[in-house]
């Protein structure tokens, strides 16, 4: 198996992609683990940077 740092996300379809952001806050705000929070925010401000779009304009074509 090759090492790698990163993982692309150009496979992941909107709707899994969606589901991995909910599945973060959920898990972040029923276990009081601040690292999903955490995860969820940095993995939403990545992609909002490649998309050049806001975080809600963001969510909401995710949700479309």
């Amino acid at each position: 198996m090759e090492d790698f740092d990163k993982i692309s996300i150009q496979e992941i379809s909107k709707r899994d992609m969606l589901m991995i952001l909910q599945a973060l806050e959920y898990t972040g705000e029923n276990t009081k683990i601040d690292a999903f929070i955490s995860l969820k925010e940095h993995i939403l401000q990545q992609l909002c940077m490649l998309a050049e779009t806001s975080e809600e304009e963001f969510l909401c074509y995710l949700e479309k």
